[in-house]
């Protein structure tokens, strides 16, 4: 239940076009319904500005299946993030008007308008070709939140006047989502050339001294630009719902 959704229901009962039993009805799952498997918490957009968003690894199917039942029965927006291909076909067949992408590894699947912050534009910028399934899973969680989003491929260190040429994008982004691995330099280059929120994403990309994604963190994490934040490793999702409260905080 959102904001907009709990107004038109304490009025609808103030103007007696429903009765006391039926609101209550209506509420009976706020703030949460337990299915046993989990406790769907149908609170958080209220709290939050945005419904619940799955964790899908590590969930089986029939969890998965579960989980999406209970909140489409509520008319929630759906976002599932780290999806095989097993889970993420499995759940595109069960709702058809839904959409997986196997390189973002989610699946979205919209029942209520999005919200429209009037913000933006996020840009995300992304160093390497390898580096994309996580600046995907920051572009289609933004999107869910309503952020209109720019995406800049392959402008990283190796060839920084990929990057220096997008000056155009660069200086009209709201804030600026920055995916990197290896030694993860590109988000203190874009750090030093820009004045908006820059969010720094480590990735798990890299050789052996790399350590997973671990050296790019500590990059990242010792950025000599001021006013870089970093998130964990891979984890776009995490930095696109940072972007989306930042903006969300924004004057227009």
């Amino acid at each position: 239940m959102n904001q907009r959704e709990l107004k038109n229901l304490l009025a609808e009962i103030r103007d007696g076009r429903i009765d006391l039993d039926e609101g209550l009805a209506r509420l009976r799952h706020l703030p949460f319904e337990d299915i046993g498997i989990a406790r769907i918490d149908h609170h958080r957009e209220l709290r939050q500005g945005a419904p619940e968003v799955i964790f899908g690894e590590n969930k089986t199917p029939e969890q998965l299946l579960a989980i999406v039942s209970a909140m489409t029965g509520r008319q929630r927006n759906i976002l599932v993030t780290r999806l095989d291909e097993e889970k993420g076909g499995l759940l595109a067949s069960r709702w058809t008007e839904g959409d997986y992408d196997p390189l973002a590894r989610t699946f979205c699947l919209q029942l209520s308008p999005l919200p429209d912050l009037h913000r933006g534009p996020l840009l995300i910028a992304c160093a390497g070709t390898s580096d994309l399934p996580v600046a995907r899973e920051a572009m289609v969680t933004a999107r869910m939140f309503g952020i209109q989003v720019e995406e800049l491929t392959d402008v990283g260190v190796a060839g920084i006047h990929r990057l220096l040429a997008e000056t155009d994008p660069l200086s009209r982004a709201a804030a600026i989502i920055v995916v990197a691995g290896m030694e993860g330099a590109l988000p203190s280059v874009v750090g030093g050339l820009v004045a908006v929120p820059v969010i720094a994403v480590p990735t798990s990309v890299g050789y052996g001294a790399a350590f997973g994604g671990v050296a790019a963190l500590l990059g990242m994490l010792n950025s000599c630009a001021g006013g870089v934040t970093v998130v964990n490793i891979d984890n776009g999702f995490g930095a696109a719902f940072a972007a989306a409260r930042i903006l969300r905080r924004q004057p227009a």
